[in-house]
């Protein structure tokens, strides 16, 4: 039986994570039969090297989606309201990468090794929604020991590299690094801060509570992945002077009491985890020497909390453009096109 194939666009192929997607599309073996590549109208007729080929960059404005099966979303949020909508009246299914349509009721909000069984409901209106990426390495980390044991509440603080913001803020904090060791002026104009050599307490918009958006993100895409009203989270989201790859220094409070070395083998366990976890220097892992580049999340520090008796904490890093969006939108397309068309 020849396996069905299905014609792909990616609308934000010019950006970080549409790049990510289309690395990761040459790297595995997903029965795509044509790749089309969107962008804004400023990168239309550019050329993009896909598979010995050169993929010319259409504008997603006038793209007629009725030969695309499937829609590989990351334009921004606002392009998304307009276009995946008009993508799925075309008859395609678009899996999205942005804020857009997240807390939609109707909207499948996917962790592939999380719920994937959610998938299926994509019928409701086309579209399936990738998490935050700072989300969804937490989640991955946290959902062996939730299953095991239940948890009541999440403490984390997230250092997230500047790679979550776009090209502009990886520049920045390239250009900013190279005028500090040359004693030269810098200017800031991505972030409201000086990010090379500091940290900044603040990830997008001030929420009326006093949290930002990114982190009631990890609030509300807790509890729909999670379909758990229930557990609490209070989170801090911190910018941090890396490229890529988000830490976050987890704590949580579980139902039940768990040890660290129990934690530790159903993490083992878990598909898309990586345990080094190991009391001596090095012996963990980081943004930069284990996570930038690869597919896993990596956890590591797993201790029990002094402070609590049903307290574990743990540190966990992941690629946030790979794990945190491309990756985890292609793996919903392949358990989409496996299982549900």
């Amino acid at each position: 039986m020849t396996e069905k194939k299905y014609n792909i666009a990616i609308a934000g192929a010019t950006g970080l994570v549409g790049e990510t997607m289309l690395s990761i599309l040459e790297q595995i073996n997903f029965p795509f039969k044509k790749v089309y590549v969107l962008a804004s109208s400023r990168s239309s007729g550019k050329t993009i090297s896909f598979k010995g080929d050169d993929l010319i960059v259409q504008e997603l404005e006038t793209f007629n989606f009725d030969k695309v099966d499937i829609g590989l979303f990351s334009p921004g949020a606002s392009v998304s309201a307009v276009h995946a909508p008009r993508a799925v009246d075309a008859g395609c299914i678009v899996i999205d990468n942005t804020s857009q349509f997240r807390y939609d009721d109707d909207v499948p909000l996917v962790v592939t090794e999380v719920n994937p069984h959610v998938i299926s409901g994509y019928k409701k209106k086309g579209i399936i929604a990738n998490p935050n990426c700072s989300t969804i390495q937490m989640l991955v980390a946290l959902k062996p020991i939730y299953d095991a044991v239940g948890i009541e509440r999440i403490n984390v603080c997230t250092y997230q590299a500047v790679s979550g913001t776009g090209k502009e803020a990886i520049d920045e904090l390239a250009n900013q690094s190279i005028n500090i060791m040359n004693a030269k002026d810098i200017e800031s104009s991505v972030y409201s801060k000086q990010i090379a050599f500091n940290v900044i307490p603040h990830i997008d918009e001030f929420q009326s509570n006093k949290y930002t958006k990114e982190e009631m993100k990890m609030v509300w895409e807790t509890k729909k992945i999670f379909e758990d009203d229930s557990i609490l989270v209070n989170p801090t989201a911190v910018r941090v002077p890396v490229f890529y790859g988000h830490s976050e220094a987890i704590h949580i409070e579980t139902k039940e009491k768990i040890g660290a070395e129990s934690a530790k083998e159903l993490l083992k366990k878990m598909p898309g985890v990586t345990v080094i976890d190991e009391q001596k220097d090095g012996g963990y892992p980081t943004a930069v020497t284990e996570a930038a580049g690869e597919n896993p999340v990596f956890v590591g520090r797993i201790r029990e909390d002094i402070s609590h008796p049903r307290g574990l904490n743990m540190w966990v890093v992941s690629d946030n453009v790979r794990k945190g969006a491309a990756l985890n939108s292609i793996q919903i397309a392949d358990i989409l096109v496996k299982n549900y068309i």
